[in-house]
């Protein structure tokens, strides 16, 4: 998310152009590229979390940190990365950021053991914060305001297909090689992007932009990493153990001291003032709800197609396809765009959230019967984040200054990833206070009959339906809070 261009951007930058860039719509296509990169790697590793667990012996908290030391870092980054790209240059960060993500992917797919792999992830969100805050920071500085809401549908669109090739490609990867290929696959993309950066992108920056405000990149990591692990500990150790109640007690002292010292400073990541404005708060509660909903339900799909329904890793793969395809469908039509139009922000994203969240109880009612109600459920989640998505990256736009591109990129983003850390950590906190066992195949293979592995199977399922559920409401309960805070601020304004 980005705002429009800056007038004090540099003289690199195209400016008093009508049509915008002249090759705007190939550099759509470069940072589509790199933004590729990085969700490539997210939709890899969840259809790689059997693999992982049985090679590498990870439990459900192991794997449940793989994928959130990866969002958290990069979500406690981003706004510090936005700021930086602002007063820097948005390319070099960009350049910065592939590069930096490759070398992250190399060691991780090199890696021998759990911890070696969650270190390796966290040093992969240092590059994915870069790339994040950049991507749409640059496609908003050479695309023209009329054009803003066509481009980002398309930048939606491509993130959806990252969910549909990364486990195409992760189960392909899976039937073929080792776990570690699901990794090495991010470096010819991250080649391939880094050429094409330095060959077409201009460079853009304020030079007069803030300073990077590295106390508060800290604190809000730190805060964030705490309050997800009290989550995760909660089921194996008690909601009011001594582990759980101390990570919640940091969390709340860190993430406070965090909203305080953005509120004092000259030069704030996350200037406060900003949810005063009902169309800045409206777009950022329906947006963390909306990828909490979806983050945590396809970490949890894909165990379901292959735990639950038998299927293998590349069938899995296959099988999630829908979704992302009926969103890329949708937005490159420009049909999403068109609605939302006609419709207005406050309802489409009212109407896509309601979408999502059918969608959710589809998964958690009909999907164990057969793959015909996964099926349903895919497509309306698939719906849902073509009307919604674009929709509230706008809106969250409209509310950011425009000299402060990188950060509403990075606003935007540290959203999305505390949404999705938060999902996965939710979700599967409700699903592990369910299901008691470290993980499916231990249970299984502890299970001495085949009545036993059926109870196995039956007790994963329930836990599934329950987290798919509480996905639901929380998303259904973003999109309308977001529609009443959009449309009382629509009223203000008229």
């Amino acid at each position: 998310m980005s705002a429009v261009s800056t007038p004090e951007a540099s003289a690199d930058r195209p400016q008093g152009r009508p049509q915008g860039h002249p090759q705007r719509w190939l550099i759509l296509g470069v940072i589509c590229l790199a933004q590729l990169t990085v969700l490539l790697d997210n939709t890899v590793l969840n259809v790689a979390i059997p693999s992982l667990t049985e090679e590498l012996d990870a439990s459900t908290s192991d794997i449940q940190w793989m994928i959130n030391a990866y969002s958290l870092v990069q979500s406690g980054l981003l706004l510090t990365a936005g700021s930086a790209a602002d007063r820097y240059g948005r390319k070099k960060l960009l350049v910065a950021g592939l590069a930096l993500f490759g070398i992250g992917s190399l060691v991780a797919g090199l890696a021998d053991s759990t911890g070696q792999l969650i270190a390796a992830r966290a040093g992969m969100g240092v590059g994915g914060a870069l790339l994040l805050t950049t991507t749409l920071a640059v496609v908003m500085q050479v695309f023209t305001p009329d054009e803003h809401a066509k481009a980002i549908g398309i930048w939606a669109a491509v993130n959806a297909l990252g969910f549909a090739i990364g486990p195409l490609v992760g189960g392909f990867m899976l039937n073929h090689f080792w776990w570690g290929a699901i990794f090495l696959i991010n470096l010819p993309v991250a080649a391939l992007g880094l050429v094409a950066v330095v060959a077409l992108v201009p460079e853009s920056k304020n030079p007069q932009g803030d300073r990077p405000d590295l106390l508060g990149a800290l604190l809000s990591t730190v805060g964030m990493s705490s309050l997800v692990f009290a989550i995760i500990s909660g089921p194996g150790h008690g909601w009011t153990s001594g582990r759980v109640l101390a990570g919640a007690g940091v969390a709340v002292v860190v993430l406070a001291a965090f909203a305080y010292w953005e509120s004092r400073i000259p030069h704030p990541m996350l200037d406060m003032h900003f949810f005063r404005n009902r169309r800045f708060t409206g777009a950022v509660a329906g947006l963390v709800l909306i990828i909490f909903g979806m983050g945590g339900a396809l970490f949890l799909l894909t165990q379901h197609l292959q735990f639950v329904l038998g299927y293998g890793p590349l069938e899995a793969g296959l099988r999630t396809a829908p979704l992302a395809l009926s969103v890329v469908l949708l937005n490159f039509t420009g049909l999403s765009a068109k609605w939302t139009a006609r419709l207005g922000a406050p309802l489409s994203i009212a109407l896509g959230m309601v979408f999502l969240s059918g969608g959710l109880v589809s998964l958690a009612t009909l999907a164990s019967d057969g793959y015909a109600g996964t099926l349903l459920g895919l497509l309306l989640i698939g719906v849902g984040c073509a009307i919604a998505n674009p929709a509230m990256a706008h809106t969250l736009m409209s509310a950011i200054p425009p000299e402060k591109a990188g950060v509403g990129a990075g606003v935007n983003g540290t959203l999305a990833e505390f949404g999705n850390g938060l999902g996965v950590a939710v979700l599967g906190a409700v699903l592990g206070s369910r299901f008691a066992w470290v993980s499916v195949p231990a249970a299984l293979a502890a299970a001495g009959s085949a009545a036993e592995r059926r109870d196995v199977v039956s007790a994963f399922s329930s836990g599934l339906e329950a987290s798919q559920l509480v996905g639901a409401a929380a998303v259904l309960a973003g999109g309308l809070l977001a529609a009443v805070l959009l449309r009382r601020a629509e009223r203000t304004a008229a």
